[in-house]
């Protein structure tokens, strides 16, 4: 990996982390919320694919479309599930965990369907992922539930252990569609079109369209449309936040992923985990900040062995 595809995928780790920052501060409007910001998104993306496309640098066709699409339900599935687990669980549990969980899916995925096989380096960096999340969420001796109180905005559910135990549920679903997003959109972008700006446009264009189509036809749009009106009214910060960042980290991603194997940008891209539990701490006040900090940073070295082997 280049000096400048690294270069990529630092900055977009940062903006990655950033933007989850601002999304775990909507909390109970999660459908709504991710309706509004990936619509946003798409306005702001849509003068540029315009251009891309009055300018003849780039054509669309039924396969670009296509691939969109089905990006466009990973992408909806994804950010659904993270705004629910960041309603339900800390965000010191749920990102490392989900961030840590997809480049292992991907190996599985690889190994079970695609033939590859995971050297030494890559099967002992799964086994250090997995120690590296149980590190984050271990309860310390003498913590009480007080973490989990200001992590989850009131503390209804009872103690720290269900926050735990909810927060890898989440982590380990949104993991998931981290890798099924990931390995669909490495392939798109290196065999389906040469223009990940077009293709991410696009696929922004189709979860809006599907989100809104879904808003209407879903029990309880009614609910969800008077969310939509209080987000745009009480929640602009966070919404324009999230519709520029999160568009942002992930296009350097995707041109990234043209340039380096996505077995090398994959795990890179996961040291917004210890970007995000630093922010965890700062913004939400989570506490046991240097064990989920040495959990995170296992996690990272982890993911590199894999990235290594």
């Amino acid at each position: 990996m280049t000096p400048a595809v690294l270069g990529l995928v630092l900055v977009a780790s940062v903006a990655h982390a950033l933007w989850n920052i601002a999304a775990k501060s909507v909390s109970g409007k999660g459908y709504a919320f991710v309706l509004a910001y990936h619509g946003l998104s798409a306005i702001l993306l849509a003068p540029i694919a315009i251009w891309l496309l009055v300018s003849v640098t780039d054509q669309i066709n039924l396969g670009i479309v296509a691939a969109a699409v089905l990006s466009a339900v990973f992408h909806i599935a994804y950010s659904v599930s993270l705004q629910s687990g960041y309603d339900h669980a800390p965000l010191g549990v749920v990102y490392p965990t989900a961030r840590g969980v997809g480049p292992i899916i991907t190996i599985i995925i690889a190994v079970l369907f695609l033939g590859e096989r995971p050297t030494p380096p890559e099967t002992i960096g799964a086994f250090v992922v997995l120690a590296g999340i149980a590190v984050v969420t271990v309860r310390p001796r003498g913590a009480g539930i007080g973490a989990s109180k200001s992590s989850l905005g009131g503390g209804h559910h009872g103690s720290h252990s269900y926050g735990i135990g909810r927060g890898l549920a989440w982590g380990g679903l949104i993991g998931c569609f981290i890798a099924s997003y990931t390995l669909w959109d490495d392939f798109a972008v290196n065999h389906i079109t040469d223009s990940p700006l077009l293709y991410f446009a696009v696929s922004e264009a189709c979860v809006a369209v599907i989100m809104a189509l879904g808003i209407v036809a879903l029990p309880g749009g009614a609910g969800r449309r008077a969310d939509v009106a209080s987000i745009l009214s009480g929640h602009k910060r966070a919404l324009i936040t999230v519709a520029i960042l999160s568009p942002l980290a992930y296009l350097l991603v995707l041109f990234a992923m043209q340039q380096a194997p996505v077995s090398l940008v994959a795990p890179v891209r996961e040291t917004s985990i210890i970007v995000g539990t630093l922010l965890a701490w700062w913004f939400f006040g989570e506490k046991n900040i240097a064990m989920k900090l040495t959990g995170a940073v296992v996690v990272v070295a982890g993911i590199s062995l894999i990235a290594l082997g």
